[in-house]
């Protein structure tokens, strides 16, 4: 294909390393080991393949003294360009291990004078040169000081080299090593992924750079700043394919230390982060599109994949939306895709959801691959959206990246906003835009309204350790992201908002940047544009949202216009321990609508105004935050709510769909905030039996589902249940007739998901209709295994319900289904509807399962647990489960950063008694010198949420148990 457009940036230096670089020789792979005693014993942490590496353990101390004792790099050195060149082998070798042998000359140049070079390594084994780990070159003149010492800081990851004199600032040099390392199933830096395919057991060699797993592939300066030009090359098995961020220029046979390979050399990366590196060595197939770019070049686009899942057609969905998405963020962010192809591939292991890699994408294979027969519309959305939301990256956080990861937020949270606008146009009849509010605002809303939370930017100091960078992947960085920059684009204009992206991107082109510089962009975009009025700068409005946590509840009295703004806090007995440069006040826009008319924008500043326009009289109501465009909650005068209600109960469409589902939302928090009584929460889902749109239902069962988690251990269950069930029967009995009895499909997306809500929520309340059906289908399946009768978009539920209603026959049938599930979301389904069986003895071999990787894949095992947690029955078991094993999940698992945080929250989401809090708090005493990692955080909500959890219920479960009685009748 032809070579693709290219936004370039030339350097000084570029001509010169470059050059140099090119004249690393490839020499052979052989590994020196070092047997060397150095400075402390071996880290017991360094098994496998460095078990013959001695290497230094840092104590650990309360201020750091030496260099190598700090997290982050010195500024004193700056990376140009790395030679890297790596040989995976994908067969065990006379140890029983998978190995990987590589070498690195890393070219950089030197700022400031020093004698000491810090360069991040982990878990590698290094050849020893001349008694040293590396070997030290000047170029282009400069004449480099000999090495003095050199050794491994384990705790700090570094590879530390002491220098006889100094580098000179200015002058450029080179670091060449080389090294083993072992090519774990750990699912961190280059890494073994294995499957199945037609009885043959195949090994693929993958990589997860992102954020601090690049040191385990090759010793580098492993900071997102520290950006540099990548020359990469791979040595393979014949028959095998090597891939890597660019394309490949060149692919050689060979022979290698007696061994046939293959050798393939790529093109020089564009100037990039270690973090989204990529190299990837497969059996794998592909599907091949290309792309015309808005400067008319030809680009190509390859979707990757097991060979099975290619031929059966499942990458096609994927190649044909990611054409036109491409298309669409260049004329969106008015910059061409800056890359020569772009590759997405679908991987059998796979931590998180997808890693932006710039040009080779890797998915689970859940979020890229769809099979039209099987896949559901989730799974088809699934897609969409996270190719999308990955595309987004290529520009915004690839091309123009944050500086350190305390400002995560500006990368997922713009993608996570971007993304819908990407699926949007790739799917336009989907009305997806409108899902964010369920998906990022309401989620988010739950966890920001913590007195545990954190802001959008953390200080550098906050963010230093792999473990609390893992921590900042969290819902705040995702979703609060994505919030707050809709709402920002909301007030500025869609067109105002990507002027100023466009000019962002330009300006910061293969650079760094925090967050600020895109306020200065965006503020140049607003005074170019007369119209758009602002009550202060973008400066001043936005670091209120992201400066300090939380976000307001605003109350308006419709009797006299009075609006007021207050910190909510979903637990207002709750301290808030972390001080607000801005005392928790906020520039809140205002979108409204009086009496069904939309009505003038208006802007609550941090001290309590007066609207006189929002006085009401007679019927009229009142309703803000239209569409919900901004991050806050909304309280109103008594007399507003009740004309609200009313308005509900006698022609709820009048209100906009994307209100009512804030009405629910906003009430029930509300009420557990204890700012308005909890009748009126519920009084809002009196309305619901004639309700027939997806997204209120969906922020109706969300809200219940609180009450149920709370309840459904406990006597009052059944009231609840049979309210519940008397509010979603005319929503069952709503499809069964527009689907002819269970025969059709809904033809709305939103309306196929209202389907799997209102067939999930009459199993679960009790109606006697659905569980025959579900039973029934399954029965089917059961009978003939070859002829699934269940439409995809109902297996999850069905799956569900009918294990539960079984017993051991159904749970080893769809046991055996998984084990023989070829399509990925096929066995998604089974492994989560697996955790749905009330019988504790099976649940308990399926915890078992979930931690042996010849049962439940690695990348899976929390969530299986989680799901477990998610059952009435197997939460106490799950909760058991983890604090017996919780030194083990922690080693073995831990390294995630969402999977961890979800196992924490999903174990503990019930906890509502003071002995559950003891036991949570003992928990967390217990396993002080284990540590929670990533979850360290959700650790602490969970405790701060069980606190509330308790008062909650003693203060609320009698009368919202005689609330359900009165109105079940």
């Amino acid at each position: 294909m032809a070579k693709g457009f290219y936004v370039s940036k030339s350097l000084g230096l570029v001509g010169l390393v470059t050059g140099a670089a090119a004249l690393v020789t490839i020499v052979a792979l052989s590994v020196v080991y070092d047997r060397e005693k150095t400075r402390n014993t071996k880290s017991p942490a360094d098994d496998g393949v460095t078990a013959t590496m001695a290497v230094s353990i840092s104590t650990t101390q309360s201020v750091p003294k030496d260099p190598w004792d700090h997290y982050r790099l010195p500024d004193a050195l700056s990376p140009v360009s790395y030679n890297i060149t790596l040989w995976p082998r994908l067969q065990v070798n006379q140890d029983g291990l998978y190995i990987f042998t590589g070498q690195s000359a890393v070219v950089f140049e030197c700022k400031k004078p020093t004698d000491l070079i810090l360069i991040h390594s982990n878990k590698l084994n290094l050849t020893l040169i001349n008694g040293r780990h590396a070997r030290l070159t000047g170029l282009g003149g400069a004449t480099p000081p000999t090495i003095k010492d050199s050794w491994l800081q384990v705790e700090t990851e570094f590879l530390v080299i002491q220098l006889n004199g100094k580098l000179s600032a200015g002058k450029i040099y080179m670091l060449f090593t080389e090294f083993k390392g072992e090519l774990a199933d750990d699912l961190e830096g280059f890494y073994r992924s294995e499957y199945t395919e037609d009885g043959v057991l195949k090994v693929v060699a993958t990589s997860q750079m992102q954020p601090t797993y690049a040191r385990k592939a090759f010793p580098c300066f492993d900071e997102p700043a520290m950006k540099a030009v990548f020359h990469i090359t791979l040595f393979h098995d014949r028959g095998t394919v090597a891939l890597s961020n660019g394309r490949d220029l060149e692919t050689i046979n060979t022979t290698k230390d007696g061994f046939e390979v293959t050798m393939t050399r790529f093109e020089p990366t564009e100037r990039m982060s270690t973090y989204l590196l990529a190299f990837i060595v497969s059996d794998f197939d592909h599907v091949t599109g290309s792309v015309e770019n808005i400067d008319s070049n030809c680009l190509q686009v390859r979707i990757w994949a097991r060979r099975k899942a290619v031929s059966e057609g499942q990458g096609d969905y994927a190649l044909n939306v990611t054409g036109p998405m491409l298309r669409f963020y260049e004329k969106y962010y008015n910059t061409s895709y800056p890359l020569s192809k772009s590759d997405q591939i679908a991987l059998p292991d796979f931590n998180a959801g997808a890693m932006e890699n710039w040009g080779l994408i890797t998915y689970r294979e859940t979020a890229l691959l769809f099979d039209s027969e099987i896949s559901s519309v989730g799974n088809k959305e699934r897609v969409t959206t996270v190719v999308a939301h990955e595309l987004a990256h290529m520009w915004f956080g690839n091309l123009v990246t944050l500086r350190w990861w305390n400002d995560l937020w500006l990368n997922e949270g713009f993608a996570s906003y971007v993304e819908y606008l990407g699926a949007d146009y790739a799917e336009p009849t989907w009305n997806i835009k409108e899902q964010i509010i369920l998906y990022d605002v309401h989620k988010v809303f739950a966890v920001d309204a913590l007195a545990s939370s954190h802001p959008l930017s953390r200080k550098e100091e906050e963010v230093n350790r792999p473990a609390e960078i893992s921590e900042m992947f969290n819902t705040i960085s995702y979703s609060k992201g994505a919030a707050v920059l809709r709402m920002l684009s909301e007030f500025l204009t869609e067109p105002v908002f990507a002027r100023g992206l466009s000019s962002y991107l330009n300006k910061f082109a293969f650079n760094n940047t925090v967050y600020t510089d895109l306020w200065d962009h965006l503020q140049k975009a607003v005074i170019s544009t007369p119209e758009i009025r602002l009550p202060d700068t973008v400066h001043n409005i936005m670091n209120r949202w992201v400066l300090q946590m939380g976000f307001p509840v605003v109350t308006i009295d419709t009797t006299n216009g009075k609006i007021t703004q207050k910190h909510f806090l979903l637990d207002p007995d709750s301290v808030v321990e972390r001080p607000s440069p801005y005392n928790y006040t906020w520039f809140v826009p205002i979108k409204w609508m009086k009496g069904g008319v939309e009505q003038e924008q208006h802007w609550l500043l941090q001290r309590a105004e007066h609207h006189l326009p929002m006085r009401t009289s007679g019927s009229e109501w009142l309703l803000v935050n239209l569409k919900m465009s901004g991050y806050y909650r909304v309280n109103y005068n008594l007399e507003n709510w009740e004309r609200l209600l009313n308005q509900l109960n006698t022609d709820h469409l009048v209100i906009p769909v994307i209100n009512r589902a804030q009405i629910l939302d906003d009430a029930f928090n509300l009420a557990r905030a204890k700012i308005v009584n909890t009748t009126l929460a519920l009084r809002t889902t009196r309305y619901l039996y004639q309700e027939r749109d997806y997204i209120p239902w969906e922020s109706a069962i969300r809200n219940l589902n609180y009450y149920i988690l709370m309840f459904d251990r406990g006597p009052g269950y059944g009231a609840l249940q049979a309210y519940l069930k008397k509010q979603i029967t005319p929503l069952f009995e709503h499809f069964r007739t527009i689907t002819a009895n269970w025969t059709k499909v809904p033809v709305g997306h939103n309306d196929q998901y209202n389907q799997i809500n209102a067939i999930s929520f009459a199993c679960m309340t009790g109606v006697e209709a659905c569980r025959v059906l579900t039973r029934s289908w399954f029965r089917e399946w059961m009978r003939n295994p070859h002829r699934n009768p269940i439409h995809p978009n109902l297996k999850s539920t069905v799956y569900c319900n009918a294990i539960a209603a079984g017993g051991v026959e159904e749970w080893d049938f769809a046991w055996m289904m998984l084990k023989n599930a070829t399509v990925a979301t096929e066995a998604a389904k089974l492994r989560g509807a697996l955790a749905c069986t009330k019988a504790p003895w099976l649940l308990n071999r399926y915890l078992e399962y979930s931690l042996d990787p010849a049962q439940i894949r690695k990348q899976d095992a929390t969530a299986t647990i989680s799901n477990v947690a998610s059952n009435v029955v197997g939460m106490p078991l799950a909760w058991a489960f983890v604090r017996a094993r919780w030194s083990y999940i922690f080693s073995e698992y831990g390294g995630g950063s969402f999977s961890f945080s979800n196992l924490i929250n999903a174990v503990t989401r019930r906890f509502s008694t003071e002995f559950e809090l003891k036991q949570l708090k003992q928990f967390k005493e217990d396993n002080a010198h284990v540590g929670s990692g990533s979850g360290t955080l959700a650790l602490e909500q969970a405790i701060e949420k069980t606190s509330a959890n308790i008062r909650w219920v003693a203060e609320n479960q009698q009368h919202i148990i005689n609330w359900f009685t009165s109105e079940s009748r």
